[in-house]
Parts: structure tokens; C-alpha cells; sequence
């Protein structure tokens, strides 16, 4: 009993320790550095710089002494038989020989045997046979290893540049994700605020009304603006359980956990509002997709090499040893079984001499495709300025417009305001007045949506410049 109590708690313990390290309260930066680490995709970026680094001994290690073993044991259930000519094995064909070289007639006239005919089954060999050999390889001069290990190095820095390809659009992605939430649950409060209002309003109409000094369509007005707050906020709040979602999945957590967010929208709107980033030096180079594209033409550089390599020759070398074994039974575990040592020393020298033009087309080929990459990279170079130059207008124009939505929004505010007061005072008519709240609600979300595209035009404009990665 005390046994599985112990057990018991002890998982309680474990479980509530991994529960633990799940994040329940998350600022922006927070849940970046959260996702540059749990990321799914990131996890795998960093899994293809190891594999790359791997691949790259690998294509080292091919180069190096390669040592190999084998043993064989023959067992020749049915030895294979040879037919030899039976007058080989005549035991006087000597006397015979004698007689014929001495012309000895005497002797070529006594009745000597016949000479044996036809032919004798012989087997070679033994029944039993073990051999047991170690050889050592090594490359003296090849070519296309030396373009191997050049490759291996650029492969090495394409899966380190995808890394930090993966690493931005990681950031981004959970800047917007965050930004989303915070978007819907800003507009959540809104419309919560809002109904609260018209709820009153649409009260203190109905009483009016009620009492015979008001008309039916101002009530019937505040209903329907009512009613399309109202649906607007379980959309939000749909959106909202949506957007959470989405930023779990950019942080590498289950789609169903739930956290806060301790940074506000307002905030980050301040925090991401800084014109010296429209200063930065539009330098392509300094991009990671100008790096991806100029790995793109080392490599097809070194495919050029390769198949140029392939015309060289290439020297190897290589040295064995063993021991061989034979008998009739199995007694090569015995101490008397005799072992009959064996060694080789070679060099083997392989020379092309003729492809009938394969080579050079092989050649041809990889050139066009260094010259399609060398032009898809100036390509790369003027597209990158232009998003840069693109990435600034919109920054610029973000923080233009949030600070105009601002001030709208100020208006809308005293325009509903006045009308209100209109309204009551009986001097404004309903359809104005809803036309006012109309006016009202489409500023404060225009004003959130852009403080959202103040966000993600900073964002963007980091992640075409690689900001955060140079910093």
C-alpha cells in the first residue's frame, strides 16, 4: 500500500512539475524566445544543421583510411568432380616409354598390360575451407572529393541560412499571432463597452417611448444597432479562440492551452513606433535571402568543378592480409588446424580517356545552370531593394495612419457625444444618432487595426532587413 502511494504521488509530482514548464503568462518577447526554441519548424531547422554537419564528416571521412574485414567458410557438401585421362596414371607407361626410346623388341614383344582407356573422376580440394581477410583502402588523389568536401562546407552554411530563414519567419509569424490576440480582445472590450451603452440608451428610448414622448423608430433603431454590436462581438469572440490557437501553434505548445498576455496592444503600438528604421541602409547583401540565393550559386560553381573533376584520374591504394584454412573436417577451432598466411600490396590508377562527348555536355550543362543562378542572384539583389524600399513605404505609412485613426477616433467620440445629447434633449433624431454610434465603432476598430499594421509593418520591415538576427 505504502508502495503504490508512493508511486501515486511521485506522479502527481512529475506531472505537475511537466505541467509546469508549459508558459501560462507570456510577453512578446517572451513568446519569441519561447518559439525560437519549441518552434516545429525551427526544431527542424536546427535538426538540418546537425544533419548537415554530419553529412559533412561524412564526405571527410570517405577520403580517410577505410578498413574493411570479411570471412568465409566454404563447406562443399558435394565436391565437384574432374575428369582427368586414365593413361595419365598407367603404372608401366615408363617401361613402355623405355622399350619404345631403346627399341627394345624383346621386351615390346612380351604381353604388357593394355594401356589404360577412357577417363578417371578426380575431386581437388578439401571439404571444409575458411578464410579470414582484413583490407585497408585509401584515396591518394580523386577530384571530385576535393569538390566534395567544398560542397559539404556550402551545405553546411545553406542548412545554417534556412535556420535563420526559419528563425524570422518564426518571429514574425508569433508577432502576428500575439498581435491578433491582443487585436480581438481589445475589440472584445469595446464592444462589451459599447452594449453597455446602447443597452442603457435603448432603455431609457423605451421609457420615453412608453410615456407617449418618443416615436417607435428611435427605439427600433437602437435595437438594430444593438443587435449588429452584438453579433459582431460573438464573431470577435470566436476569432479570439481562433487566434489563440494559432499562437500555440506558432509556439510549438497543444493548440487547446491556454495563457495570458501581459503585453498590451496600446504598448507594443508605442514600443514598435521609431523612425530611425526608416534610415536603415538598404543593403541586399546583408539579407538572408541574399545569402540563400549567392549559397545557390556557390553551389552550382562547384557542380561546374565536379564535372570537370570527372576528366582527372584518380589514384588508390590499397593493402590486405589474412589467413586461409582448409580439412576434410571442421577443426578450425583446433590448435593443430594449420593456417597458411596471405598479403597484398596494389595501387589502382583509373584514367578517362574517351566519353564520346558525355564529360563536356555533363560540363556544358552545370555552366548554363551557374550562369541561370548568377542572374536569378542580381534578380534576388533588385527584388530585395524594392521590398525593402516597399517594407519602409508601408512602416512609414502604418504610423502614419495609426495616428490619424487617432485622431478620428477622438472625433467620432465628440460627433456620438453631441448626437446623444441631441437625442435625448430631443432636438436630434434617432437615425443620426445611430448613424454617429456607426461612425463611432468603425473608428475604434480602424484605430486597433492600425496599431496591428504598426506591429507587422515594423515586423516585416525587420525581417526583409534581417534586424533582428544582425543585432
Amino acid at each position: 500500500m505504502k508502495k503504490t502511494l508512493t508511486l501515486i504521488i511521485g506522479f502527481i509530482i512529475f506531472q505537475t512539475g511537466f505541467a509546469q514548464e508549459q508558459p501560462t503568462r507570456l510577453s512578446l518577447q517572451e513568446a519569441i524566445d519561447y518559439a525560437l526554441e519549441n518552434n516545429r519548424s525551427t526544431i527542424n531547422a536546427s535538426r538540418d544543421i546537425e544533419a548537415a554537419k554530419q553529412q559533412k564528416w561524412e564526405t571527410t571521412a570517405s577520403g580517410l583510411p577505410q578498413v574493411s574485414a570479411s570471412i568465409d567458410y566454404q563447406n562443399n557438401l558435394k565436391q565437384q568432380v574432374s575428369l582427368l585421362p586414365a593413361s595419365a596414371f598407367d603404372p608401366l607407361s615408363g617401361i613402355r616409354q623405355l622399350a619404345d626410346y631403346y627399341d627394345l623388341e624383346d621386351l615390346q614383344t612380351q604381353q604388357l598390360p593394355d594401356v589404360p582407356q577412357g577417363f578417371l573422376p578426380i575431386t581437388f580440394g578439401t571439404k571444409h575451407s575458411m578464410t579470414a581477410f582484413a583490407t585497408l583502402n585509401q584515396k591518394i588523389f580523386d577530384g571530385s572529393y576535393l569538390v566534395g568536401l567544398q560542397s559539404a562546407k556550402v551545405f553546411l552554411e545553406i542548412s545554417k541560412n534556412a535556420k535563420i530563414k526559419t528563425d524570422l519567419e518564426v518571429r514574425k509569424a508569433v508577432i502576428e499571432a500575439y498581435g491578433n490576440v491582443l487585436l480581438a480582445e481589445e475589440s472584445i472590450k469595446i464592444f462589451e463597452r459599447n452594449i453597455d451603452v446602447l443597452e442603457k440608451n435603448l432603455f431609457e428610448t423605451q421609457k420615453i417611448y412608453e410615456n407617449g414622448l418618443g416615436e417607435e423608430e428611435s427605439v427600433e433603431q437602437l435595437q438594430i444597432t444593438l443587435s449588429g454590436v452584438k453579433s459582431n462581438l460573438n464573431n470577435v469572440e470566436r476569432l479570439k479562440k481562433l487566434a489563440y490557437q494559432m499562437l500555440n501553434i506558432n509556439l510549438g505548445l497543444d493548440v487547446q492551452n491556454t495563457m495570458v498576455l501581459t503585453d498590451s496592444l496600446e504598448t507594443l503600438t508605442d514600443q514598435n513606433i521609431s523612425l530611425s528604421d526608416l534610415d536603415a541602409e538598404n543593403n541586399p547583401e546583408n539579407t538572408i535571402d541574399y545569402l540563400i540565393a549567392q549559397n545557390d550559386t556557390k553551389a552550382k560553381e562547384l557542380l561546374v568543378k565536379l564535372e570537370k573533376s570527372k576528366a582527372l584520374p584518380t589514384l588508390n591504394a590499397f593493402i590486405n592480409a589474412g589467413y586461409s584454412g582448409y580439412g576434410d573436417e571442421f577443426n578450425f577451432a583446433k590448435k593443430s588446424q594449420d593456417w597458411f598466411g596471405s598479403s597484398l600490396f596494389g595501387f589502382s590508377l583509373d584514367i578517362p580517356i574517351f566519353s564520346s562527348g558525355m564529360r563536356s555536355a555533363s560540363t556544358q550543362r552545370a555552366a548554363i545552370n551557374l550562369e541561370k543562378a548568377q542572374t536569378e542572384l542580381t534578380e534576388t539583389e533588385q527584388r530585395i531593394k524594392l521590398q525593402i524600399e516597399s517594407a519602409k513605404s508601408d512602416y512609414q505609412f502604418a504610423i502614419e495612419d495609426y495616428a490619424n485613426k487617432k485622431e478620428n477616433l477622438g472625433l467620432a467620440e465628440r460627433i456620438e457625444t453631441k448626437n446623444q445629447t441631441k437625442f435625448f434633449e430631443g432636438i436630434g433624431s434617432s437615425f443620426e444618432l445611430r448613424q454617429a454610434q456607426t461612425q463611432l465603432y468603425t473608428a475604434q476598430q480602424e484605430l486597433l487595426q492600425a496599431m496591428l499594421d504598426v506591429i507587422n509593418s515594423k515586423t516585416a520591415l525587420e525581417t526583409v532587413l534581417n534586424t533582428p538576427i544582425n543585432n
